[in-house]
């Protein structure tokens, strides 16, 4: 249940009271006006609002009321805020507060008000508008929502990445490890897998990002509690239990089936996890590190392909909020580092081995030890003339990582490589941008390289007929012949007997 209490009702406080959300039959809600204005309080009993005819300065009025989540001190009278404002801090220290400055503050009045408050507002005029939009609408509930998840961990918590992170991922463990950190939580920014592609390095590495690598066998004792970050759920695309329990969620993409979490966090129409954590920063007062906002503004980039790629406002929002904190020098230095030789090399076997029919190519690129590079290679393809949609796949020990790539509005790729590969794997994204990774058991098996050979090369033409044939039909229905034939062939286990 969210409580709101209002202290003071003035002409601003008045508004804010009547506009806050639905306060009859909604359990979830709750809002209490306290001012000494009796015909006020009259008024709001007449329009259903929750009001108390006491003194917002005396503090024996709140020292049995509910803890409450946000309080808005709304009198007329900078004094009376003043007053107000003071008690509500000292009552209730973990609360948000916002405060209306008043008609006639003076500089210590101000000071007093920066140092009690979250947030202060001193124009009548864009006070209803910002405490709707700091204080009653969705994003601000989430921020209340997380400082209280936060407030209940004891210990240690762990913020998780996806496998093998993208700058969006790093960059929002890293602002959540803020976060935690300035409200008490000590907290690891976390992953498994490897960071192999070379601005990824790049990033972590000149702006001293402070990650820990976890393998699968480290110990999770250690950790009170744990939350997603750019990501959904245990077990998929990390390394964690699935019967994990966890916190909080935070997250851009679609979910693909419930999503497990005491706070959870999906805003599907932000370009990135990073433009939602540089929403909870700006809403929790926090000035971002230098190297938390540059990592942000590089993930928000990286995530919305410089702003041209499934962006929202909410993405300029966050990038200027972010610019004046950002390290411009270290950014480029990020944006241009050294290409291994080996993802050239990969990118060229893309570009030889495509197969293209109409505006869609896809290419097998071998075997590959840096993953990374297939996303530059389905990226490199895409820059081609005729080319609309792409998917480069390689293979690395005995799993196949597939990486799409499209920029035609009737193509969702997300879907598309969850139609064609989830049955045999997993598989997931966003429209314009997606990958799958597939376990191949019948590759340990494998006596003579000749046979191996052979298994990638019937591989090879699964993968490629079952992305056109999901390409060609429409979501959900069926990818054809070659369903039962791929469905074995990715079900055999090392010893070669059906999984």
């Amino acid at each position: 249940m969210l409580f709101r209490l209002v202290l003071g009702c003035g002409t601003v406080g008045r508004q804010v009271a009547e506009q806050c959300p639905e306060r009859d039959g909604d359990d979830r809600e709750r809002l209490l006006v306290v001012t000494d204005d009796e015909t006020v309080v009259e008024a709001l009993r007449d329009e259903s609002i929750p009001a108390r005819c006491a003194d917002p300065t005396d503090p024996s009025v709140i020292a049995n009321t509910d803890t409450p989540d946000v309080i808005f001190v709304g009198s007329d009278r900078t004094d009376v805020n003043r007053t107000a404002l003071g008690h509500a801090r000292e009552r209730f220290p973990r609360a948000s507060i916002v405060a209306y400055l008043g008609g006639n503050a003076t500089p210590a009045d101000r000071a007093t008000f920066d140092e009690l408050a979250d947030h202060v507002v001193d124009a009548e005029t864009a006070m209803v508008e910002h405490v709707l939009d700091g204080v009653a609408r969705p994003s601000a509930d989430a921020a209340i929502g997380l400082r209280k998840q936060l407030a209940t961990i004891d210990d240690r918590l762990a913020v998780v990445m996806h496998d093998n992170p993208d700058p969006d991922a790093i960059a929002s463990a890293v602002a959540l490890v803020d976060i935690a950190e300035e409200v008490g939580v000590g907290a690891d920014a976390c992953y498994f897998g490897d960071i192999s592609h070379q601005e990824n390095r790049a990033m972590v590495n000149l702006l001293e990002l402070d990650l820990r690598n976890l393998s699968p066998t480290d110990s999770l004792e250690e950790y009170d509690a744990f939350a997603l970050v750019d990501h959904s759920r245990p077990g998929v695309n990390d390394q964690l239990p699935e019967e994990l329990h966890v916190d909080i969620v935070i997250d851009h993409h679609p979910p693909r089936g419930p999503v497990p979490g005491d706070f959870v966090d999906l805003r599907e129409h932000a370009g990135a996890t990073s433009t939602v954590m540089t929403d909870y920063l700006d809403r929790f007062g926090l000035e971002p590190r230098r190297a938390t906002a540059t990592a942000l503004l590089y993930g928000i980039r990286i995530d919305t392909n410089d702003f041209t790629r499934e962006v929202s406002p909410s993405d300029f929002d966050a990038a200027s909020i972010l610019w004046p904190h950002v390290d411009t020098s270290v950014m480029s230095l990020i944006e241009q580092p050294t290409v291994e030789g080996e993802t050239l090399e990969t990118i060229a076997r893309a570009i030889k081995n495509r197969i293209q029919r109409g505006s869609v190519a896809v290419a097998s690129v071998g075997r590959v030890s840096n993953r990374d590079a297939l996303p530059q290679a389905a990226d490199q393809l895409l820059s081609m003339e005729g080319v609309e949609t792409t998917l480069v796949f390689g293979f690395r020990e005995q799993m196949v990582f597939l990486s799409a790539r499209s920029r035609a509005g009737d193509v969702d790729l997300g879907e598309t490589l969850r139609d064609a590969f989830d049955r045999i794997g997993s598989a997931g994204g966003h429209a314009d941008m997606a990958g799958a990774q597939l376990e191949i058991g019948i590759l340990g098996s494998a006596d003579h390289e000749d046979e191996v050979e052979s298994i990638v090369s019937v591989v090879e033409e699964v993968i490629t007929n079952r992305f056109f044939e999901a390409i060609d039909t429409r979501p959900g229905a069926p990818v054809g012949a070659y369903t039962q034939t791929s469905e074995w062939l990715f079900s055999l286990d090392q010893d070669g007997g059906s999984a």
